[in-house]
């Protein structure tokens, strides 16, 4: 039986530009490895436009159905592409005055990044697997790269730690669909649930596998990692982690919820009302009392999963849509929050408080203005991306008839408000502490326009985003 292997191409590309990437960078003599950076972003701009080439308009099962190309993984295969581009901008002049190995940096970058293609595309429960942990182990590595740093270490084990236990509930919930069902291809076991009555077993698995999906989101009871990973990882890997990766697990909660248990909605409907309940809860709530800039991040970020949940937790093609939306415009205003943090230190220092922000405004107008775009976008104030983005959950839920779930969001959008005015009121209404200007060089300045340009752009023109966050749902 022969294969057609085009279909493939992007990942192909990316393995063997990552394997050449990796040999040129042995024999590299130069330290700051400037070689290998710019070829790792050609590879990714390469298999990003092959991605555009081979955009798909139709769904495809391909290779004996474990392979789905369609039009849903080609719009995650090329935010996800932009995105680790966006952050590698961002990582460079981090990384530069660190004791951090440069070269593995940026190539664990694309083997993340070929993960994360991976899984989006899976068919069945074994290419999902695969993605997510070839992803999984290239951001344990990443997180751990400033070796030197007590903080980083502590995070990379208790990130290896969780994560290793994550991936473990979910082979078990996995072995245990497959033990009812007989079956690994996500089709195959749509249509066992269609004809059968789920067994307690099957239900069983499918816990186990929300509660895996859970931990890789960081949603409450399952976000211990988050505020100690975000705040101990360098900070490039940081921006890295909380944009790019979020998306891809979003392809891999459809895959599974939308494609696999789709029959089985009143089970893992409750559980994610569960779930995104508590993470508004905890993560707005906490959030409140965190002086640590990086930790404030990580708390909302934790709220923002509660917020992106409500989208898939309806079932509805409406629902992924509007989630899918959310999850890409959070990706850009969590990659720029970080960016900003890095723009802040020029590269050089590490900015941890938010009393170091006092005054950027005066010292910094454009930088300040930038920063403060990204944080009233995360906050859901119009007319940025992030107001949409909140719409668009809150319109889906109350379609699906969960006022009470809407209500209870958007209480929590308005004390989530409350922290990232802060912020923005230390920028611009307090004193600074030093005069210095800030200098920031050409990338950082790049990047950090680059995010909170696309933010403003989105806001105020959302619609072309909405119609192919709409189009890659058409199939389900």
């Amino acid at each position: 039986m022969t294969h057609n292997l085009m279909h493939l191409l992007p990942e192909i590309f990316l393995l063997t530009a990552a394997c050449i990437i990796l040999l040129i960078d042995v024999f590299s003599k130069d330290l700051d490895r400037n070689l290998t950076y710019r070829l790792s972003q050609l590879a990714l701009l390469g298999t990003a436009i092959i991605c555009m080439v081979q955009f798909p308009d139709v769904q495809y099962h391909l290779y004996d159905r474990h392979f789905i190309l369609d039009p849903m993984a080609g719009i995650i295969k090329i935010s996800v592409l932009l995105l680790a581009m966006v952050a590698l901008l961002f990582a460079r002049p981090y990384i530069l005055p660190r004791r951090i190995l440069r070269g593995e940096y940026y190539l664990l970058h694309l083997f993340a990044v070929l993960g994360m293609m991976v899984m989006v595309s899976g068919g069945s429960l074994l290419t999902l697997y695969l993605g997510l942990e070839l992803l999984s182990l290239s951001l344990y590595a990443l997180v751990a790269m400033h070796r030197h740093a007590y903080q980083s270490a502590e995070a990379a084990v208790k990130y290896f730690v969780m994560g290793a236990i994550a991936s473990g509930f979910l082979l078990y919930g996995m072995s245990l669909v497959y033990g009812v069902t007989q079956e690994i291809h996500l089709t195959d076991i749509a249509a066992f649930i269609a004809d059968n009555d789920p067994s307690l077993t099957l239900r069983f698995g499918l816990v186990f596998i929300v509660v895996a999906i859970a931990f890789k989101f960081g949603a409450v009871p399952f976000q211990m990692w988050v505020p100690d990973v975000y705040d101990g990882a360098p900070t490039a890997t940081t921006a890295f982690i909380s944009s790019a990766p979020k998306v891809a697990a979003f392809g891999l909660a459809v895959r599974i919820f939308g494609y696999g248990f789709i029959g089985v909605i009143v089970d893992w409907q409750g559980l994610l009302i569960i779930l995104a309940c508590l993470s508004m809860l905890v993560g707005n709530i906490v959030a409140l009392a965190q002086t640590n800039i990086k930790r404030l991040l990580a708390y909302s970020a934790i709220a923002h999963i509660g917020y992106f949940l409500l989208g898939i937790l309806t079932g509805t093609a409406e629902g992924f849509s509007s989630s899918f939306f959310y999850i890409l415009a959070y990706a850009i205003m969590s990659l720029g929050g970080f960016g900003c943090l890095i723009y802040l230190g020029k590269g050089v220092e590490d900015v941890n408080t938010i009393d170091e922000l006092k005054g950027l405004g005066r010292k910094n107008p454009w930088g300040g203005l930038l920063i403060s775009v990204l944080f009233l976008s995360m906050a859901g104030l119009p007319p940025f991306v992030g107001f949409w983005a909140k719409l668009e959950v809150f319109l889906a839920v109350l379609n699906a008839g969960l006022v009470w779930l809407a209500v209870f969001a958007a209480v929590m959008s308005i004390i989530g408000l409350f922290y990232y005015l802060k912020v923005v009121k230390v920028i611009f209404f307090d004193e600074p502490e030093s005069e210095q200007k800030i200098v920031a060089v050409r990338g950082l300045r790049l990047g950090l326009g680059l995010t909170s340009l696309t933010v403003v752009a989105l806001g105020i023109f959302p619609g072309k985003l909405m119609e192919l966050c709409e189009q890659a749902f058409q199939y389900l």
